[in-house]
């Protein structure tokens, strides 16, 4: 399949870069597992102890460098959560925080677009 622009929306602006249609089901199915964990850490009883969630570190190169990172253990519910994202090649690089609930819009539409 052929690649295409990814818009992610970021806290404030957006980024957009290429990004083909298998990278998006891996972060897709990279951002389900997160849910999990994030659902686990959510639904802890106060007094209780859980043990640590495994964070989100996903990966991809491509024309640039992509990854998301995010630690399950510190945000009260998936819909808090934000992810730490990095998107680089060798003239620039763009660290930042995004919202897990926009980044999942960003990516089925992405997807759908391929449908």
């Amino acid at each position: 399949m052929a690649s295409a622009p990814l818009q992610l929306n970021l806290i404030e602006g957006s980024v957009t870069f290429t990004y083909s249609p298998e990278a998006a089901l891996d972060l897709k199915a990279a951002i389900a597992e997160l849910m999990q964990r994030l659902k686990a850490s959510a639904n802890k009883t106060p007094g209780t102890k859980v043990e640590p969630q495994k964070s989100m570190e996903y990966q991809h190169s491509g024309e640039v460098f992509f990854e998301c990172f995010c630690n399950p253990n510190i945000w009260p519910s998936p819909f808090a959560a934000k992810l730490l994202i990095t998107v680089r090649d060798d003239r620039i690089r763009l660290t930042t925080e995004a919202e897990l609930t926009r980044i999942i819009e960003d990516l089925n539409t992405y997807l759908e677009n391929f449908g």
